[in-house]
């Protein structure tokens, strides 16, 4: 049996939870030292239910200054980052608030690293240079999906080749994240159920790996995903549901927080990268575009990790196991199919409305693969034409 990894366990954001959790945030603000803020906002629903009014009284009640950058889109954009940036130095602010969800949040920290650090923003997303600092962050969550709150990640999409890349560094973690399970009543049940199979998809790409495990990670991890799937169902039929808005918003904190992989070699990742390209070619919904490519990833690699699927099949999926592993595992794989289907996600990209021809899938395997120069996962290192194949099985 292999050993689990060390692991160091690193969540410096201070967490305010509960109804009403964004009153103060004039009062959190200030005891940052903050003298100016860039309030950074998606589209019209702060706006339309007066949440970035009650923001701003907040900080002029506490005598911050505050100029607001909104027009942030799913698959956050490198011109709107580059805008943010520009904002920030020509009005000397000193910190961001992120209000919204995943793409608010790392559209923040790509603007927080441009401002702090010399040269183009888009070099830390191509790997070129690492950032040595980072304005100070904080975010009022308005989606429960990403996690991008408590992690450290970010993902942003360069219109120039439509490239979608990530960039991961502590200095970019949120000082405060608030989080108020009301600010997501009035989500369309589409962007709720994306959001939800974003989150079980933070933990299963961590949980899906190749080295050993810690009983208790396993244990945090299945039960998170549990928790995900019933609420989910919950919410498809009672959106205003207060407690399964709650336990889907804790749920997204932690599956990206690092919890749920100490002591693993990290996990796979590979449906993240392969979402991606489809994220950045297509624009479609990041936790839509998961659930369409996951199970053709699945079926492509368990016999690689075998063990663990038919772990995820009984403790998750609740399945009796059977003296096959094989059986165990692919029921597995179509339990989690079935619950995609069971709440609106889709499990083809057909099913997002593309059909692809063979070009485009010979293009996105080629972007995924940054043109032959890499392989991705980690429970089967796979290559340009393995990537091709998973397309093309995805289709």
């Amino acid at each position: 049996m292999k050993s689990f990894e060390n692991f160091e366990y690193f969540t410096p954001t201070k967490v305010i939870f509960g109804k009403n959790a964004e009153q103060e945030i004039g009062t959190l603000i200030k005891t940052f030292g903050a003298k100016k803020v860039l309030i950074h906002y998606g589209g019209g629903s702060v706006i339309k239910s007066g949440l970035l009014d009650r923001v701003c009284a907040s900080l002029t009640e506490a005598g911050i200054a505050y100029i607001t950058l909104g027009g942030v889109v799913p698959n956050p954009r490198l011109s709107k980052v580059y805008e943010g940036i520009d904002l920030c130095r020509r009005e000397q602010a000193d910190f961001i608030l992120a209000i919204g969800g995943g793409s608010v949040i790392d559209s923040a920290k790509a603007i927080g690293y441009g401002v702090a650090n010399d040269g183009d923003v888009w070099d830390f997303y191509e790997k070129k240079r690492t950032a040595s600092a980072c304005l100070p962050i904080g975010a009022i969550l308005t989606i429960a999906a990403a996690g991008s709150e408590m992690s450290n990640s970010s993902v942003i999409t360069n219109e120039n080749g439509w490239l979608k890349r990530g960039y991961s560094n502590n200095l970019s973690r949120c000082k405060f994240a608030i989080m108020n399970p009301e600010l997501t009543y009035t989500l369309p049940d589409y962007q709720t159920q994306s959001g939800c199979v974003d989150i079980m998809m933070h933990t299963l790409e961590r949980y899906l790996n190749q080295s050993g495990n810690m009983e208790m990670t396993d244990g945090i991890s299945e039960a998170l995903l549990r928790t995900v799937m019933k609420n989910a169902k919950i919410l498809k039929t009672d959106p205003n549901n207060y407690e399964a808005r709650a336990e889907v918003m804790w749920a997204g904190s932690l599956s990206h927080n690092g919890l749920t992989g100490c002591g693993t070699d990290g996990g796979d990742w590979a449906s993240h990268q392969l979402e991606h390209e489809l994220g950045g070619m297509f624009d479609v919904a990041h936790g839509a575009g998961l659930a369409a490519v996951w199970g053709s990833w699945a079926r492509y690699v368990f016999h690689d990790r075998i063990d663990r699927f038919a772990k995820l099949a009984a403790n998750v999926l609740m399945l009796t196991p059977t003296d096959d592993p094989t059986q165990n595992a692919l029921a597995g794989i179509e339990a989690m199919e079935a619950h995609f289907h069971s709440v609106g996600m889709p499990t083809s990209i057909h099913d997002l409305g593309i059909d692809l021809s063979e070009e485009q899938i010979m293009t996105l395997a080629d972007k995924c693969s940054f043109g032959r120069t890499r392989t991705i996962g980690i429970v089967r290192k796979l290559d340009t034409e393995d990537i091709a194949n998973i397309y093309r099985m995805a289709k």
